[in-house]
């Protein structure tokens, strides 16, 4: 059986955390999960602990000192994922906003359909977005739109961060090089793959948003994909190997 796990950053989630755990290790399929915590103060990581000792082979944790970023964390858990030899590595928030019923049909796109990062789309099919207030839709929308503009990759869903790949992707791309840390962290990862010359398809998926607990967006995060972007446009981009 292929080997399956699910990365998680959190930040203070402790509403969440126990039941995205829950959710996710009860589906079919043996999925494990590593969670990253940023020393978050409300003891998220005391409920991992706790819940690792009722899954001790399927639930692993990172603690980290201090708010190091989205992409550093998914880096962390990229290195330790192909380090222990999964077959296919998964991103996912804490949050509820991606329904982890979703995360099989992404490993079959990867598996059964010849993708080698399937992505959780809120736009291919039109607009699937729940409970974001309309200005946040269209800020999010048209920055896909600014991003496959500038990048010239077709994908709907440039910031999604729902993803599937498979681990000979992450293990090609060179993670030291990614530059950004924010939710333009999101955009690189998917840019580096499509410049490499991996396969990408898109899964139309309904997002929520989040129920409980407090967002992690800002406008920094924005200025920082909309600079970024042009950047990424000008860049060589080498495989691991080839360094």
């Amino acid at each position: 059986m292929d080997s399956k796990i699910v990365i998680i950053p959190t930040y203070n989630e402790k509403e969440n955390i126990e039941k995205i755990i829950r959710a996710v290790l009860a589906l079919e399929g043996d999925y494990h999960m590593i969670i990253i915590d940023d020393g978050s103060p409300d003891g998220t990581a005391d409920i991992v602990k706790r819940l690792q000792k009722e899954f001790p082979s399927r639930l692993f944790l990172i603690e980290r000192s201090g708010k190091l970023g989205l992409g550093t964390a998914y880096i962390t858990g990229f290195k330790w994922s192909v380090e222990h030899g999964y077959d296919y590595i998964f991103e996912m928030d804490a949050d509820f906003s991606h329904d982890p019923s979703d995360l099989p049909r992404l490993y079959e796109t990867c598996s059964k359909e010849g993708a080698d990062l399937a992505i959780g789309s809120r736009y291919c099919n039109g607009v699937s977005v729940i409970n974001w207030p309309i200005g946040r839709v269209v800020m999010s929308y048209f920055a896909s739109v600014y991003v496959r503009t500038v990048l010239g990759m077709k994908v709907y869903d440039t910031t999604a961060g729902f993803k599937c790949y498979k681990r000979k992707v992450l293990e090609t791309i060179d993670l030291d090089d990614v530059r950004m840390k924010g939710y333009g962290f999101q955009i690189e990862m998917k840019y580096t793959t499509f410049r490499l010359g991996f396969k990408i398809k898109e899964v139309p998926i309904i997002f929520v948003d989040r129920k409980e607990g407090t967002s992690k967006m800002s406008s920094g995060i924005f200025g920082e994909a909309f600079w970024g972007v042009i950047g990424m446009r000008f860049r060589r981009f080498r495989p691991k190997t080839a360094k």
